[in-house]
C-alpha cells in the first residue's frame, strides 16, 4: 500500500476549505463522535462536506440540514445472531467489503475532484484517502483484538493507517486510557494526535443539579447492527416489564417518527437528536447501553453512572466493558445474562468523574 504524500503546503485560495468528513456506517457511533469535530471545522471557516451512508448519513443530514452530504457505497456488514458465528460471519463477508472499498475510492476521487476537497478525514473508511491531499483516519483501535488473530489484524488496521497524513485517536496520552489499550500508538508509523474525549455533549449540570431533576430512573441507549440490536431491546423489555422505575428506551432508529409509545412506566422513542439526547441523559440516574466506545466517551463527558451490555461476539466491546469494570467505574453482563437483580451491584461502582471528562484537542494545521 503506498503512503500519502505531504501535502500540507499553503495555498493561495482565500476561498473557505472544503472538506470531507467520511464516518464508517457500523452502528452511529462513529458518525457522533463526528459531531464535534465538524463543529469546530465550521467554528474555524472551514467548510465541511458529509458523506457516509445508511443510518450514520441520516444521523448527519438530521443534524446538519444545511451541509451538502454525499452517499458512500455500503459496506453491508451483518452480524450474526448468535455470537459464536460472529468472527465467521464477518470472515464470509471480507470479499464483498473489499469490493465496496474499491467503488468508496472511485466516489471519492469524483468527489473531491467535483467539490474542490481540500482535506479528507476518514472514521474508518478505508476507501477515504488520497494522495494528492491531506488525508486523516480517525481510530480509537490502533490494536484491534479479534482473539488469536488480533497480531494479524492489528498490523493490517495499521497498514492502513500508515497510508495517512495523521491518525486522530478520540482518547487522552496518558497510560491510564478510557480505551485502555486499544488505543496505545507506540509502535504507529505515522504520525498521530490524541484528540482527548470526543463527544458531541458538554457537561453543562452539575452533579446536584442532576440528581434533582431526574426525569427517568433509567435510560436505555440502543444502538448497533441488527439482528443485536433488536434481541437487547425485547430481552430488556421483557425484563423491565415488572419493574415500577420510569425508563425510556431511546431506540437508536433512525425515522421520520421520534416518540412512538408509552406504557404505564416505559418510554420508548425511536432517536433523539443532539440536544434532546443531552438534555434525557443528564435527566436519568441511571445510563443502560452497549459498551461501543462513543456511548462511552458521551457517558464520561457527562460523568454518568452506567451499566452496559457488550455487544454479543463483538471482541472490542467486550474489552472496554471488562476494563471499566476493572476500573471500577460501571459494571457490566452478558446480554443473555441480564436481569434486574444485575443492577444491584451499582453501589459499589463509581460512575465516571473527573479524570475522562472532555478535553478535545483539536489542530487542523494539515488543512493550512
Amino acid at each position: 500500500m503506498r503512503k500519502a504524500k505531504d501535502c500540507s503546503l499553503k495555498t493561495k485560495d482565500q476561498r473557505p476549505k472544503t472538506i470531507l468528513i467520511a464516518p464508517l456506517n457500523w452502528g452511529i457511533g462513529h458518525a457522533t463522535r463526528c459531531i464535534p469535530i465538524i463543529n469546530e471545522l465550521i467554528k474555524q471557516g472551514f467548510t465541511p462536506i458529509l458523506a457516509s451512508d445508511g443510518n450514520s448519513l441520516s444521523l448527519l443530514q438530521k443534524e446538519f440540514p444545511d451541509l451538502k452530504t454525499y452517499n458512500l457505497p455500503s459496506y453491508g456488514i451483518q452480524y450474526a445472531k448468535n455470537a459464536s458465528f460472529f468472527k465467521l460471519k464477518l470472515l464470509f463477508q471480507i470479499p464483498k467489503i473489499l469490493k465496496k472499498i474499491k467503488e468508496e475510492r472511485i466516489v471519492v476521487k469524483n468527489i473531491i475532484k467535483k467539490e474542490n476537497i481540500k482535506g479528507l478525514i476518514s472514521d474508518n473508511r478505508f476507501g477515504v484517502w488520497s494522495d494528492k491531499i491531506p488525508s486523516v483516519y480517525i481510530t480509537h483501535q490502533i490494536k484491534v483484538l479479534s482473539g488469536f488473530t488480533t497480531f494479524f489484524t492489528t498490523k493490517i488496521h495499521q497498514r492502513i493507517i500508515n497510508k495517512y497524513n495523521v491518525c486522530w485517536i478520540p482518547d487522552v496520552k496518558e497510560t491510564s486510557r478510557l480505551s485502555g489499550k486499544l488505543s496505545n500508538a507506540l509502535h504507529l508509523k505515522t504520525k498521530y494526535l490524541y484528540l482527548g474525549v470526543l463527544s458531541r455533549f458538554s457537561n453543562k449540570l452539575n452533579s446536584n443539579t442532576k440528581i434533582n431533576k431526574s426525569k427517568y430512573d433509567i435510560l436505555v441507549l440502543l444502538s448497533g447492527q441488527e439482528p443485536q440490536r433488536t434481541l437487547l431491546e425485547n430481552k430488556l423489555i421483557s425484563e423491565f416489564k415488572s419493574s415500577t422505575k420510569k425508563i425510556v428506551f431511546v431506540r437508536g432508529i433512525i425515522s421520520e417518527k421520534g416518540k412512538i409509545t408509552n406504557t404505564k412506566h416505559i418510554t420508548f422513542i425511536n432517536y433523539l437528536l443532539q440536544n434532546d439526547l443531552e438534555k434525557a441523559i443528564n435527566k436519568s440516574a441511571l445510563i443502560i447501553s452497549r459498551s461501543g466506545y462513543s456511548t462511552i466517551m458521551d457517558l464520561a463527558t457527562l460523568q454518568k453512572k452506567a451499566f452496559f451490555i457488550p455487544t454479543p461476539g463483538q471482541t472490542e466491546q467486550e474489552y472496554l466493558a471488562t476494563h471499566l469494570n476493572e476500573l471500577q467505574i460501571a459494571p457490566f453482563c452478558k446480554q443473555n445474562d441480564f436481569t434486574l437483580s444485575k443492577l444491584t451491584v451499582l453501589e459499589n461502582y463509581r460512575g465516571f468523574g473527573e479524570k475522562f471528562k472532555k478535553t478535545s484537542n483539536f489542530s487542523f494545521e494539515i488543512f493550512d
